[in-house]
């Protein structure tokens, strides 16, 4: 057999070619790929829990191992549901939890983790979200967060602004949600005895009477959340009229 024509690439010699930089086959756990912190976010009704479900089904097909965690969801249980009727198991993160001893204890347990899903992620805090930034960075462990980005005064979250400061990438989710003027919808209003309200508990899940500002347990509100434009959020215009037959389906906590 006749010999090769191409010299051997010598390190920094000018025959070095550009594969001689590429690791051998089944190396890959001696580089490993670097992970990714992203967050995916819009209004209410946009599908990010949807999307958030899916994702960790695709992942889990391909033989990843993920964890979902979520904050404050919607049913008021460590559970991620959808408004599709979509729901799952989820590890509840709470002011005190410490993501990264979470991640080290599962994997202390002998079992793996390759991936989270972090639903409701803009009620996190910055030091949560540092914390998944310092998992992607020295773990490897990839990061999917769903979330709003802004609260019903339209200032940003906590975690959602610190998503915004460090995520690799940020993707808005396109699933169109419209104002009952059939504009599209931007934020999400807060509605107590039918009036948008300005104030109040950032938070507002299951036990909205105790929670919408007025005082614990002491009053009977209607409290609900509906998705408006810019526009009329900041007119505080339901579109209901005076019979109550006009006006966007509410979106109950």
């Amino acid at each position: 057999m006749a010999a090769s024509s191409v010299p051997d690439a010598v390190p920094g010699g000018e025959h070095e070619s550009a594969l001689s930089a590429v690791p051998a086959a089944g190396n890959r756990r001696a580089t490993p790929m670097p992970a990714h912190l992203k967050f995916f976010y819009g209004p209410m009704d946009c599908g990010k829990s949807t999307l958030a479900l899916q994702i960790d089904h695709n992942h889990a097909r391909q033989g990843r191992h993920g964890m979902l965690l979520v904050r404050y969801d919607r049913s008021g249980r460590p559970t991620i549901t959808t408004r599709v009727g979509l729901a799952r198991d989820a590890v509840e993160v709470d002011d005190d939890t410490d993501l990264r001893a979470l991640v080290r204890g599962r994997w202390a347990a002998g079992r793996a983790l390759d991936y989270l899903v972090v639903d409701e992620a803009g009620f996190l805090t910055e030091a949560h979200v540092d914390q998944l930034a310092e998992l992607v960075d020295d773990q490897h462990v990839d990061v999917y967060c769903f979330g709003l980005a802004t609260d019903f005064r339209t200032r940003m979250l906590p975690g959602a602004k610190r998503l915004f400061e460090l995520a690799d990438e940020l993707h808005p989710v396109h699933v169109e949600v419209l104002c009952w003027c059939g504009r599209p919808g931007q934020l999400n209003a807060r509605v107590v005895d039918g009036v948008v309200v300005r104030d109040g508990a950032t938070v507002v899940v299951a036990d909205t009477g105790a929670a919408s500002g007025r005082g614990p347990q002491d009053t009977e509100e209607d409290v609900h959340y509906q998705v408006l434009c810019r526009m009329h959020h900041r007119r505080g215009d339901l579109g209901a009229d005076p019979a109550g037959t006009r006006g966007q389906l509410s979106l109950d906590v």
